[in-house]
C-alpha cells in the first residue's frame, strides 16, 4: 500500500485546527498555551482512513507568522497539501507564504479548504473563490478542488473527504533514495517505554531492533519500538508519520531538528551545492555572501550564501550556489529546503541539494559550473564519473556514493559495473566497493614515473628509489593499496620495475664515466688484490676522502651488482674470491663431515678476525649449520 502524509497550510485562525478536528476527532492542539491563545504553536499530528481504505498521516501546522519555523518543520515531509482558506478573509500573507514554501519543498498536489463559510453571504463566499482561483493560478494547485466547508455546521466535510480521496488516488509514491531518515519533529518520554521520538519517515524502511544513529551529532542507539498511527508495528515504511521509541537514550541529548539514519549511510554537512530559486515576491535582489535561513527536514540553520554564477541574484531568478552552515546539516542530494531571510524573517527561496559533501568552490568557474550541470540534469553514469573526480585520490565507497547522488546503492552499483568494464573506475577494495575515476589513477601513474624518474636524475648512482621514499614523494592522501595497484599496473605496461625494496624506471642503466668508473675500478682493484682479508669498509672509505659519498653510492652499487658481497657491517668480499672459498669449504665438509674454525684456519690461513665472521656468513646464507662447537653440510642435516 502506498503511504501518504497530509499537511495543513494557510494563515492563522482561518481554522486548520477545527477542520482536522472535524474530519478526525482529534485536537491537534495539546498545549495549554494553545488553548489559552487559541492558535497553533507546535506541530500536531492526526491520522484520517479515507472511504478508500487510504490512511494517511496529518500534520496540522501554525499559520501564525511567529511560527513559520514550525510550519516549514512539518511540510518538510508531507505528499499532498489541504490549504485553508477562510472565507471571512481570504488570501492573507501566510497563505501566500505557506503556498511558496510547499512549491519549494517539491509539493505537487493538494487541494483547497474554503472554511468559515458559514460566516458570509453567498456573493462574498463567490468573491472569494473567484480571488482563489486567481490565486493559485500557475502554482501547482491550480485545478486543484476548492471545497467549501463549514465545521461548526458540518457543511462540505463529506464532500471535502471525497476530494482528498481522488486527490490521493492520483499522489505516486515519492522517488525512494533507499537511504532511511527520520528527521525529528517531536520527542517525549513515556512512561515504561522511555524516549521517543516522531517524524516523518521520508525515504526507505526500518524495523524494530535495528541499530540506527542520531545525527548530527553522531549518537548511536537500537530501535526498541515503532508506531504508526498509533498502533505498535515492526516495520514502518517512508511516507508514512511514525513513533520511535529508542533504547538507552536520555530525551535532552535528542532536539527537533536531529535525524536518524542507519549507520554510516549519512554524514553530516556544513557546506551544500545548491540550486536556489529566488522568488518573484522579493523586493530586493539576493546579494552574494548574504546571510540566510536554511530550512531542511525539521532543522533551521544559519547560513551564508555563495553565489557561484554572479554576483546577485534577482527577484524570479535561479542559480547554482554554495551554501556555507552555521551548524552541521544532515542531508542527501535531491532534497529540497527553504531559504528565509536573516532579518526581518521572510520566505525568500528555496531549491535542491545538488552536492552534501562539496569542497569549497571558487566562484565563476566555468567547470564548476559544468559540474553542477551535469549533478542536476545528466544520467547517472555522467553524475557518478563528477563525484569520482571531487573525491580524487581517496576514491569513494559505494554508501557515500548513494548518499552524495541521493539514488539507490543498486542502481550506482550497476553503474560502477560499467564504468569498470569501460576503464573509466577502478575498484579499490571490494569489501565496500571504493572507487577511483580513471584520471586520478592515470595521475597518480604519471606522478610516480615523473618522481621515479626524477630521482635518477639526481641520483646517478643508485639503481633505485626505495617504495618507502617514492610513496612519500607523492602529494595527496595516496592509499598502500592505491599505491601499490600502480605500481602492479607499471610494471605490466613494462614502463617501471619494481622489486620488493625499490622501484626504477625500465630504462635507467647506472652508468659511471670518466672520474666515477675510475674510482670503481680502483675500489674493484681493492678488494680483488686483498683476496680473503679485505680492509674494513671504513678504511676503503677514509682512504678516499674526497671522494667518500661516491665512493659509498660505487659500493652499494657494486653490492647489488654482485660484484662484492657484504657478509656483515664492516666486511666485504670480491665475489670470485669469497666464491672459490665457499666452493673449498664445501669439499672439506664432504670429506671430513664437520669443520672447526681450527679447520676454517688450516684450509684458509686466516685470523679470527676474518674466520668467525666468515663461517657465521656461511651459516646466515644456509651452506652450513652449527652443531656444538663444529658445524656440517646443512644438506645433511
Amino acid at each position: 500500500m502506498k503511504h501518504f502524509v497530509l499537511g495543513t497550510a494557510g494563515h492563522v485562525d482561518h481554522g486548520k485546527t477545527a477542520l482536522i478536528k472535524a474530519l478526525t476527532g482529534v485536537d491537534t492542539d495539546r498545549l495549554k498555551e494553545e488553548k489559552q491563545r487559541g492558535i497553533t504553536i507546535e506541530l500536531g499530528f492526526a491520522s484520517l482512513t479515507l472511504p478508500s481504505g487510504q490512511t494517511f498521516g496529518i500534520v496540522d501546522v501554525p499559520g501564525h507568522e511567529k511560527f513559520i519555523k514550525n510550519m516549514v518543520s512539518g511540510a518538510a515531509g508531507i505528499d499532498l497539501v489541504m490549504m485553508v482558506i477562510a472565507a471571512d478573509e481570504g488570501i492573507m500573507p501566510q497563505t501566500r507564504e505557506h503556498l511558496h514554501i510547499c512549491s519549494l519543498l517539491g509539493i505537487s498536489k493538494g487541494i483547497v479548504a474554503l472554511t468559515k463559510i458559514d460566516m458570509v453571504e453567498k456573493d462574498w463566499l463567490n468573491l472569494v473563490q473567484s480571488e482563489i482561483t486567481d490565486f493559485i493560478k500557475g502554482t501547482f494547485l491550480e485545478g486543484a478542488p476548492v471545497i467549501p466547508v463549514s465545521v461548526i455546521k458540518g457543511e462540505g466535510l463529506t464532500d471535502l473527504i471525497a476530494a482528498l480521496d481522488s486527490t490521493t488516488s492520483k499522489l505516486a509514491e515519492k522517488t525512494d533514495d533507499g537511504i532511511f531518515r527520520l528527521p525529528v519533529d517531536r520527542v517525549f518520554t513515556m512512561k515504561g517505554f522511555g524516549t521517543v521520538v516522531t517524524g516523518t519517515l521520508v525515504s526507505d524502511h526500518i524495523k524494530t531492533g535495528e541499530d540506527v544513529q542520531i545525527l548530527p551529532e553522531n549518537i548511536a542507539t537500537r530501535i526498541r519500538g515503532i508506531q504508526v498511527h498509533n498502533q505498535p508495528v515492526e516495520e514502518a515504511w517512508s511516507g508514512q508519520r511514525t513513533a520511535i521509541n529508542l533504547q538507552g537514550i536520555e530525551k535532552t541529548i535528542i532536539n527537533r531538528g536531529n535525524v536518524l539514519v542507519r549507520p554510516q549511510t549519512v554524514w553530516p554537512s556544513q557546506r551544500l551545492d545548491i540550486f536556489v530559486e529566488y522568488l518573484a515576491s522579493n523586493t530586493k535582489n539576493l546579494k552574494n555572501r548574504s546571510l540566510v535561513r536554511l530550512h531542511t527536514g525539521t532543522s533551521e540553520i544559519i547560513s551564508r550564501i555563495i553565489l557561484l554564477e554572479k554576483d546577485e541574484l534577482a527577484p524570479g531568478q535561479k542559480g547554482f550556489a554554495q551554501l556555507v552552515l552555521s551548524d552541521k546539516d544532515v542531508v542527501v542530494a535531491g532534497d529540497h529546503f527553504v531559504l528565509r531571510s536573516y532579518s526581518p524573517v521572510t520566505t525568500i527561496g528555496g531549491g535542491q541539494i545538488i552536492d552534501p559533501l562539496p569542497k569549497k568552490h571558487k566562484r565563476l568557474s566555468d567547470k564548476i559550473i559544468a559540474e553542477l550541470n551535469v549533478l542536476q540534469k545528466s544520467e547517472l553514469h555522467e553524475k557518478v564519473s563528477v563525484i569520482l573526480e571531487r573525491a580524487g585520490f581517496t576514491g569513494i565507497h559505494l554508501q557515500r556514493l548513494a548518499f552524495r547522488l541521493g539514488t539507490k546503492a543498486k542502481k550506482i552499483r550497476e553503474t560502477l559495473e560499467k564504468l569498470f568494464a569501460e576503464k573509466k573506475a577502478f575498484l579499490l577494495d571490494s569489501e565496500d566497493t571504493t572507487v577511483l575515476s580513471a584520471n586520478y589513477f592515470k595521475q597518480l601513474e604519471e606522478i610516480i614515473i615523473k618522481n621515479v624518474t626524477s630521482y635518477h636524475k639526481g641520483n646517478p648512482l643508485k639503481s633505485g628509489i626505495s617504495k618507502e621514499e617514492l610513496k612519500g614523494s607523492l602529494e595527496g592522501d595516496i592509499s598502500a593499496k592505491l599505491f601499490n595497484m600502480a605500481l602492479v599496473s607499471l610494471n605490466k605496461k613494462g614502463t617501471i620495475i619494481s622489486d620488493k625494496d625499490s622501484v626504477r624506471s625500465a630504462k635507467h642503466q647506472v652508468e659511471l664515466a670518466g672520474d666515477l668508473d675510475f674510482l670503481r675500478r680502483n675500489i674493484a682493484k681493492t678488494y680483488k688484490n686483498a683476496g680473503l682479508t679485505p680492509p674494513s669498509l671504513n678504511d676503503v672509505l677514509t682512504n678516499l676522502t674526497d671522494q667518500k659519498a661516491k665512493a659509498q653510492s660505487i659500493i652499494n652499487l657494486m653490492l647489488k651488482d654482485g660484484d662484492l658481497i657484504k657478509i656483515n657491517e664492516e666486511l666485504c668480499f670480491w665475489s670470485e674470491s669469497l666464491n672459490k672459498l665457499q666452493n673449498d669449504y664445501t669439499q672439506v665438509l664432504i670429506k671430513d663431515g664437520k669443520a672447526t674454525p681450527a679447520t676454517f684456519k688450516d684450509l684458509t690461513g686466516l685470523s679470527r678476525k676474518y674466520i668467525i665472521p666468515l663461517m657465521e656468513y656461511f651459516d646466515m646464507n644456509k651452506l652450513t649449520v652449527r652443531v656444538g662447537d663444529h658445524r656440517v653440510l646443512r644438506k645433511q642435516i
